[in-house]
């Protein structure tokens, strides 16, 4: 017979991804980037957390504080993941390779999210103080039958391109044996080398980066496509949602290639 945990991790994992795969909705650039990277209108948490749920994302993640503003609107309606380290980008530059604890794995069940997510900056500096943080919070998470969730983050000064395959894959297969149940990770330029990425995971879900806003909604729509068609679960976007001139229908374009797995083309059809 399964145990209670293992039981509860599979419930929350259905939830994060329907149907096995998912749109998830990053909300944490306040923190990471400041509320200068976030359009005025939508600097609200409120008010950006009940557009992207009433557009239909399977997810969102974010941070303990808007998690707690917001719990009225997402609870019951979306899965939520709660970002449980972080940074700002007002560090030193010697400091902006280590992320700290934000939140807690408690802290996160108490509010009834569905997992928690944490960043591990493999090559950095300090890389092992945040194996240690992530471990720690992967059992606790594990005991509680919560999914964790890992940004697997290549970056370090040895690390001349973040987004080369060969970085990239080492870094899912890092996640992987470190006990990540999700992985998020850097799209590589091309289905043949994310199909790489995807295999080093050996089946651990892994989902892409969104990143910065692409210069056209289209483009980013062909990222997508090419991730699911490599073999990946989803996508994990804030910028190109948030920033998008028209929030529903880019979800819904997104949407209905993670989960319908139609065209760009076909899919773009829906932006106005």
């Amino acid at each position: 017979m399964d145990p209670p945990s293992y039981i509860g991790k599979r419930v929350r994992v259905s939830r994060i991804l329907p149907g096995g795969r998912s749109l998830i909705f990053a909300f944490d650039h306040g923190v990471e980037h400041g509320p200068s990277e976030i359009p005025e209108p939508r600097r609200d948490p409120r008010r950006i957390i009940e557009e992207v749920v009433e557009a239909g994302v399977d997810a969102v993640m974010t941070t303990p504080g808007v998690a707690r503003l917001t719990w009225d609107i997402w609870a019951g309606r979306t899965a939520m993941i709660i970002k449980v380290t972080g940074k700002t980008s007002l560090r030193p530059g010697g400091d902006q390779l280590l992320q700290s604890p934000i939140g807690s794995v408690h802290e996160a069940a108490a509010m009834a999210a569905d997992g928690v997510a944490a960043t591990v900056y493999w090559g950095s500096p300090s890389e092992d103080l945040m194996l240690e943080r992530w471990t720690r919070i992967r059992l606790e998470a594990e005991s509680l039958g919560m999914p964790a969730l890992q940004l697997a983050y290549p970056r370090g000064p040895t690390i001349r391109d973040r987004y080369a395959v060969e970085i990239v894959e080492y870094g899912a297969r890092a996640a992987m044996e470190t006990g990540a149940d999700l992985i998020k990770t850097y799209y590589t330029g091309s289905m043949e080398t994310f199909r790489r990425v995807v295999e080093a995971a050996q089946g651990v879900p892994v989902l892409m980066s969104g990143g910065a806003r692409t210069s056209a909604p289209q483009e980013f729509l062909w990222k997508v496509y090419e991730v699911i068609q490599a073999g990946g679960k989803g996508v994990v976007v804030g910028r190109n949602v948030f920033q998008a001139t028209n929030l529903n229908d880019m979800v819904e374009a997104i949407k209905l290639i993670v989960h319908k797995g139609v065209t760009p083309e076909k899919a773009a059809e829906v932006l106005h």
